[in-house]
């Protein structure tokens, strides 16, 4: 077995950890600059859906969701997991390309469906649908809390011999010959056979250590958290809703958590971003889902959230090695999809790392796609993709 690194613990980290442990790997070490699940995974919205356009990321998250619906079983801690359902509303133009989606996600095991208009108000009678053409709804999505996943993964790792060093910041790497030999830490070098980055928006200044680049670029995000309406909730459903560029999903003891589709990317730094959102967007953001969810205009607003997504050029992940810098396993780029994912990716990190067959094939997600002219193309996906 390896000796193994793995930077981040974040849910990407842990997972590795976890899997490789599983695997009986037992020299293996987690490092991060904080603790586990402080990063960008606390920040996450958390939400478990299965509705992607390229096949890959659906195996990916259906394999996901099996880990998350058993998660006492297979991770052995108390549920993380609520199912909510989920609704994916795309343009009026483009009710082909879900009907294909749907058709495909089915074929790799998703429980999920095409619904019209009325069925949509059947499910939320609250809702609007008079622009929908036709919506997939997903009965058994939901979502999560990442800093517990993370937490969880992380200690049952530990159980099995994994070494874990917190408060350990990570500055370069250290490579020789073309090979990854271990990290540089503001507590001294630390060797390895393989090292793993599991981290997100702080990959790319790390790798511009040892003379490497990959495309991967901060984006900012606010999210708000809405006390339900008077009377009545606003709904019980997730959504990710091309409408009104916002997607949603319940928050316990709050109401509804809101999201954006995109933020800006100019002048981000990921160390240093606003903690709150500001006022005047998060109202805008508002008034947009209440074109669907006409109650959100009389919601009060209880709390925002704001975080960092690491985006690539194509909001795909990128994981595996990287050309020239052999010992070097690279899982970023996740472009807000990565807690959704983190439990398959996380095997397919530990398969690659101990050269196992691949339980789904993550080859397509290569990190050298990008400078071999090969980005992801799925071939029905929406115009905001």
């Amino acid at each position: 077995m390896p000796e193994v690194i793995v930077v981040g613990a974040g849910v990407t980290g842990t997972s590795t950890a976890f899997h490789l442990a599983e695997r009986g790997a037992r020299s293996v070490t987690v490092l991060d600059a904080r603790h586990a699940g402080e990063g960008m995974s606390s920040r996450s919205s958390a939400l478990v859906r299965m509705h992607y356009t390229f096949e890959p990321e659906v195996r990916l998250a259906v394999d996901s969701l099996a880990y998350f619906r058993d998660w006492p079983e297979r991770v052995g801690r108390p549920p993380v997991f609520q199912e909510c359902g989920f609704v994916r509303i795309v343009a009026p133009g483009e009710a082909d390309l879900l009907r294909a989606n749907v058709t495909m996600q089915r074929a790799c095991g998703a429980e999920a469906e095409v619904i019209t208009a009325d069925d949509l108000l059947a499910l939320e009678p609250g809702w609007r649908a008079d622009d929908v053409v036709a919506a997939a709804y997903e009965p058994r999505a939901g979502y999560g809390d990442g800093a517990v996943v993370a937490g969880d993964f992380l200690s049952r790792a530990r159980e099995e011999g994994v070494a874990y060093r917190p408060n350990t910041r990570v500055r370069a790497l250290v490579e020789s010959g073309g090979r990854i030999r271990g990290v540089r830490t503001d507590q001294g070098d630390i060797m390895a056979d393989v090292v793993i980055l599991a981290t997100g928006v702080w990959t790319r200044p790390l790798l511009a250590t040892v003379g490497t680049d990959l495309p991967i670029e901060p984006e900012y995000h606010e999210v708000a958290v809405l006390r339900d309406p008077p009377g009545a909730p606003a709904g019980r459903t997730a959504c990710i809703d091309s409408g009104t560029r916002t997607y949603f999903r319940p928050e316990p003891g709050a109401g509804l958590l809101l999201g954006d589709f995109i933020g800006p990317r100019d002048g981000i730094d990921p160390d240093d971003f606003p903690q709150t959102p500001r006022d005047d967007s998060v109202v805008e953001m508002v008034g947009r889902a209440a074109r669907r969810v006409p109650a959100l205009e009389s919601a009060g607003i209880s709390r925002g959230v704001t975080g960092v997504y690491d985006m690539s050029p194509d909001a795909r992940p990128m994981l595996g090695p990287v050309a020239g810098l052999e010992g070097l396993i690279v899982a970023a780029g996740f472009s807000g999809m990565g807690f959704k994912i983190c439990p398959a990716v996380g095997r397919a990190l530990a398969e690659l790392t101990l050269g196992e067959q691949q339980t789904v094939d993550v080859s397509a997600f290569s990190p050298d796609r990008f400078a071999a002219g090969k980005p992801i193309n799925p071939p029905y996906a929406y115009s905001d993709d």
